[in-house]
């Protein structure tokens, strides 16, 4: 034996390398040619794009009898703070999950929940591999995952096709994004030719056209990078889990200021329509915001942004969209992005102008009551601060599901003068009471009054000035964080929600 000045070490330090490089390799230079020809990274090209240059510290590399056993997993950083990823690898074996893959799934997330870190899931992969071998008792990732759901943030990003157990991962996210060419489903087109019959292609099966529609994927990217970035982004604003807080952006245009375009925006007449879009650019700090979901349940806008640089998530009607009507798909998409704001301690804001929940046969089909009654315990259980806007409406279940009642454990309550309030509209009152033109005229009256009304019993803890909107909330949102005195804990949930 040779003596390579080493202690003999180099042999069996070559043989590592050797078989890291080999694992490292993936699929091989042809099938990573046809990866990236499609216009997609592989998968440790992903990893590299979403986390900080040089923090990404591998584990089991060297697990199964091919690549990683085509899932790549670790440690590293997003702006400097440690989360752990996961990654599918469709160049070896399509992303198959078997034994050794479904180890380091579940050993991500077993570590992400240890060191309260974000956990982080890249997903192309066709399900479990026909031909694993590993049956019997044996602990699923999914069943960890599960347990990350409110303590640590869960995202995933659907990256191509996505299918069977590793496409359950997406659904029980807090976040979760797919590009233009990615699809998920249940099983393949083949699986679903053979069980049904139905002759589909993966993208009418699972498209974005599907995915986006059914409120399955929260947010579209245009391609791989675009995903990665949204994730980057989204994870800004939360802290690294439950046991923290959010922490304060740096920044400019953070003070306080008047915000006189909300006269020019927001129509005195609440029969006219505006972009509330337009509102959430005005009083947030750089008009700069993250929206979720922004292609499913239109009626509802939810937002992340800052306000004096601390992290907020908004709740707001859309004008724009059937009056502000929520409808079933709206009261759902509001009823998670508040239990995911609550559950890591980031302040719920609402800004409220809809005539109610959305009536008619179809909705009542859609189920509204039981999609209302779910967003309306997700804000009433909710143990944030929570500040209230009334613009120009709220009537009925539409108000209370906007946290607008009094006795809702608000922070503040705030409203426009000339808000109008009530059961319903003055128009549909008259009708329903067969009112003659007399009593028509009361009704409106009274309609037009409420706000005032309302002040004088302390329904609102004040009635605004637009143009103070931002300001009135800042002030509020400061004073509410006077509250956390203490170490920030999980949130413990009680309550069944409908």
């Amino acid at each position: 034996m040779t003596d390579d000045g080493r202690g003999g070490w180099k042999p069996t330090l070559d043989d590592l390398a050797e078989r890291r490089a080999a694992a490292r390799a993936m699929g091989g230079d042809e099938r990573l040619a046809r990866h990236r020809g499609a216009g997609k990274l592989d998968v440790r090209a992903r990893i590299d794009a979403l986390l900080d240059p040089g923090s990404f510290r591998e584990l089991g590399t060297l697990v199964g009898s091919v690549p990683a056993d085509a899932f790549v997993a670790g440690a590293g950083r997003i702006d400097g703070r440690p989360v752990m990823v996961g990654g599918e690898d469709f160049t070896v074996l399509a992303g198959t999950i078997a034994g050794g893959n479904n180890a380091k799934r579940y050993r991500i997330a077993e570590l992400a929940l240890q060191r309260r870190v974000p956990l982080i899931m890249l997903l192309e992969g066709a399900g479990h591999r026909p031909d694993d071998q590993s049956q019997g008792r044996h602990p699923t990732d999914l069943g960890i995952q599960a347990r990350c759901s409110g303590r640590v943030p869960v995202v995933t990003a659907v990256l191509g096709a996505s299918a069977g157990h590793g496409a359950l991962v997406a659904p029980m996210s807090d976040f979760s994004v797919m590009t233009e060419q990615a699809s998920i489903f249940t099983a393949g087109p083949p699986v679903v030719k053979e069980s049904t019959g139905e002759d589909v292609d993966k993208e009418t099966l699972g498209g974005p056209g599907v995915a986006l529609a059914s409120g399955l994927v929260h947010n579209l990217a245009t391609d791989d990078a675009g995903a990665l970035a949204q994730i980057r982004r989204y994870l800004s604003y939360f802290p690294s889990s439950a046991w923290s807080y959010p922490a304060r952006a740096d920044g400019d245009d953070q003070g306080r200021r008047q915000v006189d375009e909300l006269l020019d925006i927001v129509p005195r007449d609440n029969r006219r329509i505006y972009d509330m879009r337009a509102v959430i650019d005005t009083i947030v700090d750089r008009g700069d915001w993250f929206e979720v979901q922004p292609r499913f349940g239109r009626a509802v806008v939810c937002a992340l942004a800052h306000l004096g640089g601390e992290p907020v998530a908004i709740v707001a009607n859309q004008p724009k969209v059937q009056a502000g009507s929520v409808d079933a798909a709206a009261a759902d998409k509001a009823a998670h992005f508040i239990m995911v704001a609550d559950s890591f301690h980031v302040p719920l804001v609402f800004l409220a102008d809809n005539p109610g929940m959305l009536p008619g046969t179809r909705s009542e089909r859609d189920g509204v009551l039981r999609s209302g009654a779910r967003m309306y315990a997700a804000q009433a259980q909710a143990t944030v601060p929570k500040l209230h806007v009334t613009l120009r409406k709220a009537y009925g279940f539409g108000s209370m599901v906007m946290a607008m009642p009094s006795f809702g454990g608000q922070a503040a309550t705030f409203a426009f003068p000339g808000a109008t309030l009530g059961a319903m509209g003055a128009g549909a009152s008259s009708r329903a009471m067969r009112a003659d033109a007399e009593a028509a005229d009361a009704l409106r009256h009274a309609e037009l009054t409420a706000s005032y009304r309302s002040a004088r019993g302390l329904g609102f803890d004040e009635l605004i000035d637009p143009r103070e909107t931002r300001d009135a909330l800042m002030d509020a949102l400061e004073h509410s964080l006077a509250s956390r005195q203490r170490a920030a804990e999980p949130v413990a949930r009680i309550g069944i929600t409908p």
